[in-house]
């Protein structure tokens, strides 16, 4: 055969046979007579073979034989194949034929003999054959390149981390810090992992699952490495997102497989992070089926995890910070046997984490020291953002070419986490810096003058990245679990001081306050829609989820009505009282201001200078601005510390 492709692609290449037009083989050959037969080939193209001198003639048996014997032996039983061209089909070219050799008064008998045959076209052959094996080298490349194994027959493996008891790089529990009420119930599987006997006498069984439900930053993922540190088990870690694909039928198969090897090595963990990419509700109204896939995906799970034919040995924990979302069947007992909350750490929580990462900074003073104070000036803070703060501090500790990180350094830090960068270079006009100044003496003397409000930590109007012109932090004089009517309403009037001592004070308003107006206008309708403090309103609660797509509200557009206007008038009358407040103190204001103008960034004690001492302390109320100075080593003697509520923290006031 390989013989027969190269004689016939030498021929090919010796004689370069010419396209002609179905015109010009009628008037240049068929008329003069030169035609001596015609091949269709495939039917598709004819080809023309011209006698080797007018009269010679090729034998009719010779030229049927071959026809028969489907070679191309017809084409050397006489005259040469020079000419061809293309048929549209077979009927119409007969019909062509047939008319024009009846225009040329050809005699019937005499009719130019056509014979059809099959031929394989090697060049085309080759053709597909290359162009299929490019788009297999371009597809596995692609496979490759989305990581899914060595090729499209693993795709269904899934990819995950296998940590067992010889791993060089652990993580225990004493490297968790700040969530210690998570960390016992946590403990409590690697104590069933190590000695199960000791529950099984009692009739227990192995919980299933756990779930690790809190805010991103807070621990989740550094928990579930702690467990398989101490658990001494193997530990299979895969990402919520790796079980999804374009392909269908994938993420099934990759549950399968990272079940399949968890049960091979039982007793072992398996943690999923970030299970809402698979785990979400499945909706029973959505008839287009965009989430097929996810859905097929979640199902294996829920099979996996407590179906007919599970078996015992596998825990599995999953993270994640949007429980609201998961499907209903995959939180039920029997897969999720416990649900833990890694909330963000209160006061005493964010020393611990301090004392973590401090011992690994070189610091002028005894890392006690520091933990103590960081921890008064990072209320809300979540033990990512500890951790950035540490190595912020000694990232700019090195950029200033000091030996040591001081706790000038820190606050530097926790400076550019709350308002970004410093930008010194940023013009600002004189007119613009001095509105800036009395903007923010307007928030700093109503917060001093009202009861209920955060008293000012730091204010500053040096500009920076995300607080654009200056900003204010709060220190908590206690950390609340709980807020009164009247404190959100001292909070919403401090957080109006701004706008009041622009209008007061200078006598123009700024769009300085949009960032305080946004904040009261949340505050404000929660008040009235959520926490039922209206009146009018009644005791009920509409909730606003950021992740609801609800096209209707829960109530009325007449309910709607009432809690505008309540809205409304609720933030009126704490302006009124901050406008008023302003007013009372308008001197203080200003002396503040163009300190504020002199110094660019003030404390407490230079409040204290200006104001006198906050009318609403006692002597027996610790504030965080005391632990700042002093630490709190005696706090223990007034009271027991509770954890910072998401209202409080430190706030970007301008811009």
């Amino acid at each position: 055969m390989i013989g027969l492709f190269l004689s016939s692609f030498s021929l090919g290449l010796c004689e370069k046979p010419q396209e002609i037009s179905f015109q010009e083989f009628k008037n240049k050959l068929l008329e003069p007579g030169l035609v001596e037969r015609i091949v269709v080939s495939n039917n598709v193209v004819a080809k023309v073979y011209v006698k080797d001198s007018p009269g010679d003639q090729a034998s009719d048996d010779v030229v049927a034989q071959g026809a028969v014997n489907g070679t191309d032996h017809a084409r050397n039983s006489g005259g040469q194949y020079k000419h061809y061209f293309n048929i549209g089909s077979v009927e119409s070219f007969e019909q062509n034929l047939e008319k024009a050799q009846k225009a040329f008064g050809i005699d019937p008998h005499d009719y130019v003999p056509v014979t059809y045959i099959s031929e394989i076209i090697w060049s085309d052959k080759l053709m597909t054959f290359a162009s299929t094996l490019i788009t297999c080298l371009v597809m596995g490349c692609m496979l490759a390149r989305l990581g899914l194994g060595d090729g499209i027959f693993n795709i269904g493996k899934a990819h995950f981390t296998k940590v067992d008891k010889d791993a060089k790089t652990k993580v225990f529990f004493k490297d968790v810090a700040g969530c210690d009420e998570a960390k016992q119930e946590i403990m409590e599987f690697v104590s069933f992992l190590k000695n199960p006997k000791k529950y099984e006498e009692l009739g227990a069984k192995m919980p299933k699952g756990a779930l690790l439900v809190g805010p991103p930053g807070t621990g989740k993922t550094l928990l579930a490495k702690a467990t398989a540190g101490e658990s001494g088990v193997p530990f299979l870690s895969i990402s919520g997102s790796d079980f999804m694909e374009t392909f269908v039928g994938v993420g099934a198969a990759r549950v399968r497989n990272l079940f399949k090897e968890a049960r091979k090595c039982a007793p072992s963990i398996v943690f999923i992070d970030e299970i809402d990419a698979i785990g979400g509700a499945r909706d029973e109204g959505d008839f287009s089926r965009a989430n097929d896939e996810r859905e097929r995906t979640l199902n294996q799970l829920l099979v996996e995890m407590d179906g007919f034919g599970t078996t015992s040995g596998v825990i599995v924990l999953a993270g994640t910070n949007r429980l609201e979302i998961l499907d209903k069947a995959l939180l039920r007992p029997g897969r999720f046997d416990r649900k833990i909350m890694v909330d963000k750490p209160d006061i005493k929580g964010r020393e611990q984490i301090f004392r973590i990462y401090l011992p690994k900074i070189k610091l002028d003073n005894e890392p006690a020291f520091y933990s103590q104070r960081l921890a008064a000036l990072t209320p809300g803070f979540a033990g990512a953002d500890i951790a950035n703060i540490c190595n912020e501090a000694a990232l700019i500790a090195a950029r200033s070419e000091s030996t040591q990180v001081t706790m000038q350094h820190f606050e530097a830090a926790i400076d550019r986490t709350i308002g970004g960068l410093e930008k010194k270079n940023k013009v600002i006009s004189k007119l613009e810096r001095r509105t800036v100044a009395y903007h923010e003496s307007g928030h700093a003397v109503a917060g001093w003058f009202l009861e209920h409000a955060d008293p000012l930590l730091k204010v500053t109007i040096v500009p920076r990245g995300t607080a654009a012109l200056g900003f204010a932090q709060y220190a908590p004089t206690d950390d609340h679990l709980l807020l009164t009517r009247e404190q959100l309403f001292d909070m919403t009037c401090m957080a109006l001081g701004g706008r009041a001592a622009e209008q007061v004070i200078l006598g123009k308003i700024s769009t300085g306050a949009q960032d305080d107006l946004e904040k009261v206008t949340k505050m404000t309708y929660a008040q009235v829609a959520v926490y039922g403090f209206s009146d009018k309103v009644g005791l009920l609660s509409f909730p606003q989820r950021e992740d609801s797509y609800e096209l209707t509200k829960p109530y009325s557009s007449k309910t709607a009505a009432i809690i505008d206007n309540e809205v409304r008038e609720w933030v009126g009358k704490a302006y009124e009282k901050t406008v008023q407040l302003i007013e009372e103190h308008k001197e203080e204001v200003s002396q503040v201001a163009e300190l504020l103008l002199e110094k660019e960034v003030l404390r407490k004690d230079d409040l204290v200078k200006v104001l006198g001492e906050r009318p609403f302390e006692s002597s027996d109320q610790v504030t965080n601005y005391d632990r700042f100075k002093q630490g709190f080593q005696d706090e223990d003697n007034h009271k027991t510390l509770m954890k910072v509520p998401l209202v409080e923290g430190p706030e970007e006031e301008y811009g």
